[in-house]
């Protein structure tokens, strides 16, 4: 986390509110502890700075890359922003995703919410069939800080 934050890389977080968390801070914000429910941004809010983020950035035919740590809404959530580019906003000349890892221990299959492969990803424009592609098969808190530290070179 510290890195990205040293890169300025997005963390984008959606489906918070559906958790433990989620419901502490609506707790709070019902108790007048917490004066603005905006204090945490909202998916849509997550979704719109991720257009704006991934547009700036992928000029140029430069490569971003996407690497997905879990399943779900964490994962599929922000890989939505290129269909959304193109089929949404129609807008061309927006790159797919120059590549994709995921860190997952859900059982891959295609239809798993949690779990699908990413040549299930091609179907809904977010990969192409020539984008290179990852499964790493384990418990993310133990594989991620491992890759990121071999990525990093530390």
């Amino acid at each position: 986390m510290y890195a990205a934050m040293e890169k300025n890389l997005p963390m984008v977080v959606p489906g918070w509110e559906d958790s433990t968390m989620g419901n502490m801070f609506a707790g709070h914000v019902i108790t007048g502890d917490i004066k603005n429910v905006h204090t945490v941004r909202t998916g849509i809010e997550y979704m719109t700075m991720l257009a704006e983020w991934y547009t700036e950035n992928a000029k140029d035919d430069s490569t971003i890359g996407f690497f997905q740590i879990g399943g779900g809404i964490a994962g599929d959530f922000p890989i939505c922003v290129v269909p959304m580019l193109h089929q949404d906003l129609q807008r061309d000349g927006v790159p797919v995703w120059g590549y994709f890892c995921q860190i997952s221990d859900s059982t891959t299959s295609y239809g798993s919410y949690s779990g699908a492969v990413p040549n299930e990803k091609i179907t809904w424009g977010k990969l192409e069939a020539t984008t290179p592609k990852f499964i790493v098969e384990s418990d993310a808190s133990i594989v991620a800080p491992l890759m990121f530290a071999y990525i990093l070179g530390w």
